[in-house]
């Protein structure tokens, strides 16, 4: 901006005056407007450097929060923020996995196997990728590298919506087993499916509980100094609940003991990832809201 007139200059005239003030003012305005405007852009959720986006089964929010029978999953909310008012779609489960990944069912209704590669459509993986971003998923009990059986002791393949996607390479669907050791070496973002026992669907709250604990607490406790990010969900409810289920989410950028009693669904959960890593929107993502009011920033 230009330097202030000096104290000694000879004041303009009356109306050139006024012109200089109204300038001053339009300055001052523009350069609020500048800031406001670049407030605004300020994101409204963090920027993970590794996110871990874990699925649970057939579970209303009492069952789980509060519940002293889960108390490494209420730990973390405790340590992190729990959305109180977190909603599935639709029922039964597969639809469900469907909307998380894609923003849309893509037609599934049931929980019948599918034809590997149906669609074409976009989906987190697709967008992560497309963007220079890397993506994985840790399917316990998958019987190899990339299978997409429809099932195989306690693994279900209607768990694993990213078989149903032609723009979504089967070698990026891992077993549990290789699940990294080093998480620094983590894609941006994966997923990591539990089997029919350790997701809660067949066994009980507390074996899904200790399972978390057992295989991803230190992936939790490192990403609290890591900037990274675990999140914890459910695909549906018990059908009792109105499907209203646990979400809950830790890390670095989580204000510690936040809850948030804003209605998110599925399509939110995806919005927001796919925010935090400048994607475009799936499907009813697009029309969905991020998930904000417990980061730190």
């Amino acid at each position: 901006m230009p330097a202030a007139a000096r104290s000694d200059s000879p004041r303009p005239p009356r109306r050139r005056y006024s012109l200089a003030l109204a300038t001053a003012f339009g300055l001052a305005a523009t350069s609020l407007g500048l800031w406001a405007s670049d407030s605004a852009a300020a994101p409204a959720v963090p920027t993970p450097d590794h996110v871990v986006v874990v699925v649970f089964e057939n579970h209303g929010y009492g069952q789980v929060m509060g519940n002293s029978g889960a108390p490494y999953i209420n730990s973390l909310a405790a340590g992190g923020a729990s959305l109180t008012a977190s909603y599935a779609e639709t029922h039964p489960s597969q639809p469900n996995y469907y909307a998380l990944f894609s923003g849309d069912t893509q037609g599934v209704t049931d929980d019948s196997c599918v034809e590997p590669g149906f669609s074409d459509e976009a989906n987190l993986a697709s967008e992560l990728m497309a963007n220079g971003k890397t993506w994985a998923s840790y399917n316990e009990s998958l019987p190899a590298e990339g299978s997409t059986t429809c099932s195989s002791g306690k693994y279900r393949q209607k768990h694993n919506p990213w078989f149903g996607f032609d723009n979504v390479p089967t070698s990026t669907a891992h077993t549990f087993g290789a699940f990294p050791r080093d998480y620094a070496t983590l894609p941006t973002v994966s997923f990591v499916v539990p089997n029919m026992c350790s997701d809660m669907h067949d066994c009980s709250v507390g074996t899904g509980d200790t399972w978390l604990k057992n295989n991803l607490k230190g992936y939790a406790d490192w990403a609290k100094t890591h900037n990274s990010l675990l999140l914890i969900t459910f695909d549906e409810d018990n059908r009792l609940s109105g499907n209203r289920i646990p979400t809950v989410l830790y890390g670095q950028q989580v204000k510690a003991g936040a809850t948030s009693a804003t209605t998110y669904n599925h399509y939110d959960v995806l919005r927001t990832l796919e925010t935090m890593h400048g994607l475009p929107h799936a499907g009813n993502a697009a029309n969905a809201k991020d998930i904000t009011g417990i980061w730190n920033n």
